[in-house]
C-alpha cells in the first residue's frame, strides 16, 4: 500500500532582504526533495502550500529551518491519496499575501496569537468581535459559528470593509482567523495601525484548529476551503466533497454539479450566465487540454482565475 501524500501549508513573516537570491536555492531544495506546489517569497517573508512524501516534506522543512531566520517557521500538515499539485514553483512577490496597504508590517507589529486550544474560550466571549478574513467563496463553504463575513472578493477589499463597518472606539476586542494564519496575522497588523486596541488572531489558522480541537468541542461549521486540488477538507482534514469550477474558481457542491448549468471545466451555476463567449470558448479549449493531459498522465492547467482570488 502506497504512503499518503503529505500536504504542508507553511508561512512566516520575517525580513528576507535577500529574497531574490533565495529563489534558485529554494527551488532546487524543492526539486531535490521531490516537492510539488508553489512557494511565494518576498522581503516580508515566505508563504505557500507544498506536497510530497513524508521524507520529502521533512527534507524541505529541514532545509528551510537551517536558515536561522526560519528556524521556527509555521507549518500545518494534512494528507491525501493523490498528488494535489502538478508543478514545482517559487515566485518572487511584493507581498506574500496581498493587502495592498503601504506600511503594514507584521514583522514590526502584530496582534496577539491565540493557540487553537484557547480559541473557543476567546470567541465564546460576547464582547469579542469575530471576523473571518477570508474571501466570500471560502466563507460560504464553512466558518466559525457567529463569525462575521466581510463578503470580500479579495483580501485587498478588507481594509475598506473595516473602515466602513467598525470603529476602534466602539469595537475594543477583535478576533480574526483565516485558513493557515497568514491573512489574519497581516490583518491584525493593519488593525493595530488603525487604532484597534485588543486584536487577536488564531495561530496556525483553521487548519491547526481542525487538527488539534476534537470535533465534539469544535465551534467550526462546514468544510474548510484549501488552495489545492482537494478544494476542501472536512473537520478530520480528509478531502471534502466539493469540486471547483475551472472557469470562475468557485467551489461547487454535489448539488451544484447536478445543475443543468454545470459543464465540467466550462461553467457552473455561479457563472454560466456571466461568462462572455470569448471566455466560454477559452474554457472549452482549456478543458480539452486538461482531458488530453489526464489521458497522458501529464501536468495540466486547472483553469484561469477570473475572480483573481490568489491569496493563500
Amino acid at each position: 500500500m502506497s504512503q499518503p501524500i503529505v500536504v504542508a501549508a507553511l508561512y512566516k513573516f520575517v525580513t528576507l532582504s535577500d529574497f531574490h537570491q533565495l529563489r534558485e536555492p529554494l527551488l532546487q531544495a524543492m526539486l531535490d526533495n521531490g516537492i510539488k506546489g508553489t512557494l511565494l517569497i518576498a522581503e516580508e517573508g515566505i508563504n505557500g502550500t507544498v506536497s510530497g512524501t513524508r521524507e520529502g516534506v521533512d527534507g524541505l522543512m529541514a532545509w528551510l529551518r537551517n536558515d536561522p531566520r526560519m528556524i521556527d517557521i509555521d507549518h500545518k500538515e494534512s494528507y491525501c491519496d493523490e498528488q494535489p499539485f502538478y508543478r514545482t514553483k517559487v515566485k518572487l512577490k511584493k507581498e506574500i499575501v496581498t493587502l495592498g496597504v503601504a506600511g503594514v508590517d507584521p514583522n514590526r507589529q502584530v496582534g496577539t496569537y491565540v493557540e487553537a486550544a484557547d480559541w473557543n474560550a476567546l470567541i465564546d466571549d460576547p464582547s469579542v468581535l469575530l471576523i473571518d478574513t477570508r474571501n466570500d467563496y471560502e466563507v460560504a463553504i464553512g466558518t466559525f459559528k457567529g463569525a462575521i463575513d466581510p463578503k470580500t472578493a479579495s483580501f485587498r477589499d478588507f481594509p475598506d470593509y473595516i473602515k466602513s463597518h467598525f470603529d476602534p472606539a466602539v469595537h475594543k476586542k477583535v478576533a480574526m482567523f483565516c485558513t493557515g494564519g497568514i491573512r489574519c496575522e497581516k490583518a491584525s497588523s493593519y488593525m493595530l495601525g488603525e487604532g484597534f486596541e485588543e486584536v487577536y488572531h488564531l495561530k496556525g489558522g483553521i487548519l491547526k484548529y481542525l487538527e488539534q480541537v476534537p470535533q465534539p468541542e469544535s465551534r467550526w461549521e462546514g468544510d474548510c476551503f484549501v488552495f489545492d486540488n482537494r478544494v476542501t477538507v472536512r473537520h478530520d482534514l480528509s478531502e471534502g466533497d466539493y469540486d471547483q469550477c475551472h472557469a470562475c474558481r468557485t467551489p461547487i457542491s454535489v448539488e451544484d454539479r447536478q445543475s443543468p448549468h454545470y459543464s465540467p471545466g466550462i461553467s457552473c451555476p455561479h457563472c454560466w450566465d456571466s461568462l462572455s463567449e470569448k471566455t466560454r470558448k477559452s474554457a472549452t479549449d482549456r478543458q480539452k487540454q486538461i482531458e488530453l493531459a489526464r489521458q497522458r498522465n501529464q501536468p495540466h492547467p486547472i483553469g484561469h482565475n477570473y475572480r483573481k482570488a490568489s491569496e493563500v
